[in-house]
């Protein structure tokens, strides 16, 4: 086990993306830190799996973005769909960036990726150690955090937590993390199975049972997500079948013939009342969580950390006085608040179950999906390109 430095300039608590994110700007730029996950290994499942073209953009200073590229599969078409019935058409590759497409990789496969980035810059992860306690003062934060019984204090000059919804930093900073949560759970599954339509676009189905989401992946996989009223721990083969049998394509059915991994998973819309207190800084999951519904979670979380990085750059180096700190949150909070609500809105239209509002739904969905602006501004939204 390697030995844990007794202090340092930034302690980053969590090590998913956004954490190695974090953590590969603040390496880049000579800044100490300590990246601590209470995990004893990395995460080995897909979980989220959509790499938007925004974080494309801002993870090239990291020299990560063509690693992503040559890993991912590159997806340029998005569909909302009502059964068989293509009620609007997005598509992402007239869009201004040099990534005009969405990237379908699964995060285990980005974590592996922002961590050997980190690697190659000389840092790494200290794994498993959980946070027990945290205070703070007008010179730095201890944090303690223990591993195997054993209790370790690390003096750092800021602490960022980026340790997921149930983050223990948030907590212990006493920061609100107001919201609700969906009253449907969420069924998510990798599968193979013989499929009839494009394999180079993201579709959302709109049913009366539900929502689902088909996404090409890696490897012949394809990725669903769906509503449930309540979701199995693990959806099986029937499972999902049943989901594609009454949500999906009619016309042109899919057949599951494998269950690649399978998880559920409830749903909050949450964001922080703060980014800071203090010496203590949120980030990713941390400070906000939303719907899946367009795939923004992770990405989202990613942009937080690199943003983060360069401001605790700019003021451990002497660039900036600590007050910019407060400006991580003002650029930031916004940006959060944006994307709970944008899929908060998703979310609420997809999952109508009255017969009338639904209707009414695919006739203003079809009506507006002809207008070439509003398609635009939908996938500028969708990508985070609108974020710049």
């Amino acid at each position: 086990m390697s030995i844990l430095p007794a202090t340092t300039d930034v302690v980053i608590v969590g090590a998913g993306p956004t954490g190695l994110a974090l953590a590969d700007v603040l390496a880049r730029e000579g800044i100490s830190f300590v990246l601590v996950d209470r995990l004893a290994e990395g995460g080995n499942t897909s979980r989220a799996a959509v790499v938007h073209a925004r974080t494309l953009e801002v993870l090239e200073q990291l020299e990560v973005t063509d690693r992503l590229r040559a890993a991912g599969i590159v997806v340029p078409v998005f569909t909302l769909r009502d059964r068989d019935r293509v009620l609007v058409t997005l598509r992402f590759d007239v869009l201004p960036t040099r990534y005009p497409y969405t990237l379908m990789v699964p995060q285990n496969v980005t974590e592996s990726i922002l961590l050997a980035r980190l690697r190659e810059l000389h840092g790494d992860v200290f794994r498993p150690y959980e946070v027990s306690d945290l205070q703070q003062d007008s010179d730095g934060v201890s944090v303690t955090v223990t591993t195997e019984g054993q209790r370790h204090t690390i003096q750092g000059r800021y602490v960022v937590g980026a340790d997921g919804m149930h983050s223990t930093v948030r907590d212990r900073a006493g920061v609100s993390f107001a919201g609700g949560a969906y009253e449907e759970s969420f069924a998510l599954a990798d599968v193979r199975m013989r499929w009839a339509l494009s394999g180079d676009e993201v579709m959302l189905f709109l049913s009366p049972e539900g929502l689902v989401v088909i996404a090409p992946l890696p490897g012949g996989r394809h990725r669903i997500v769906a509503t449930m009223d309540d979701a199995p721990e693990h959806p099986d083969i029937a499972d999902v079948q049943r989901l594609l049998d009454t949500r999906g394509p009619a016309a042109a059915p899919a057949r599951v013939e494998e269950i690649v991994w399978s998880s559920r998973f409830r749903v909050h819309h949450r964001v922080v009342d703060r980014y800071r207190a203090g010496r203590i800084l949120l980030a990713g999951d941390a400070a906000h969580v939303h719907s899946p519904a367009g795939g923004q979670g992770m990405n989202t979380g990613i942009q937080d950390g690199v943003a983060l990085g360069h401001v605790l750059s700019a003021v451990l180096t002497g660039r900036s006085d600590e007050s910019r700190l407060d400006e991580y949150e003002r650029t930031r909070r916004p940006v959060a608040q944006r994307v709970v609500s944008f899929t908060d809105r998703m979310t609420r239209m997809a999952t109508l179950r009255d017969p009338r509002a639904r209707a009414l739904r695919n006739v203003a969905i079809g009506f507006v999906g002809r207008i070439p602006a509003f398609r635009r501004w939908l996938a500028m939204e969708l990508s985070e390109l609108r974020y710049r």
